[in-house]
C-alpha cells in the first residue's frame, strides 16, 4: 500500500509504525506505548479522534491511511466522506481493514477474543465496496482479499476524482 501513499498524508489511527516517517499520526491515546518506535523521523502527532478530521481544510492532502480503524464506527459512509474530503483530487483514500467473519475465525484458531470495538458482523471487502456506492467523488482503484502477509485482512484504496 505503500505505492499510494506519497506526499503530505495522515495516518490514521497510528499504531507505532506510520506508512511513511513523514505522516502526520492521529491517534487517541496520548501515551501509546508503540509511540517510541517511529523510525527514523518523529512523526507529527495529533490526539483526538479520527472523525471528524477537524485539523484540516478540504483537498489538503495527498492520502490519508488508516489500519484497522475503520471497522470500529457505526457509520461506515459519513467516516469514509469525512477522510475523503481532506485528500487532493487526484490523491488516494487507503484503507487496511479486517474482514470480520476471517478475523472471527483466526481469533477462535488462536483462541483469543475478537476486538470488542468492531461494530459490523459483516465487514470484509463487499461491505466496504457498498458503503463507498454513495460517494461520487471516490472510485475504487485496487482491493485484495486476502492478502498474502495477513490472513485476515484486506486492502482497500480509492482515488479522489
Amino acid at each position: 500500500l505503500l505505492r499510494f501513499c506519497s506526499g503530505n498524508g495522515l495516518d490514521i489511527g497510528f499504531g507505532g509504525s506510520p506508512i511513511r516517517d513523514s505522516a502526520i499520526c492521529i491517534d487517541r491515546n496520548p501515551e501509546h506505548p508503540e509511540r517510541a518506535k517511529c523510525g527514523n523521523a518523529a512523526p507529527t502527532h495529533l490526539i483526538g479522534d479520527a472523525f471528524p478530521l477537524v485539523w484540516f481544510r478540504d483537498g489538503i492532502l495527498d492520502y490519508v491511511f488508516s489500519s484497522h480503524v475503520l471497522e470500529d464506527f457505526e457509520d461506515t459512509s459519513a467516516v469514509v466522506k469525512e477522510w475523503a474530503r481532506v485528500v487532493k483530487p487526484a490523491g488516494y483514500l487507503v484503507l487496511f481493514l479486517p474482514d470480520q467473519k476471517a478475523y472471527v475465525r483466526h481469533c477462535e484458531a488462536n483462541s483469543a477474543l475478537p476486538n470488542q470495538a468492531h461494530r459490523h458482523a459483516d465487514f470484509g471487502l463487499p461491505y466496504m465496496k457498498e458503503a463507498i456506492n454513495s460517494i461520487s467523488e471516490l472510485k475504487l482503484v485496487h482491493s485484495q482479499f486476502p492478502v498474502p502477509y495477513n490472513a485476515y485482512s484486506f486492502e482497500f484504496v480509492c482515488v479522489k476524482k
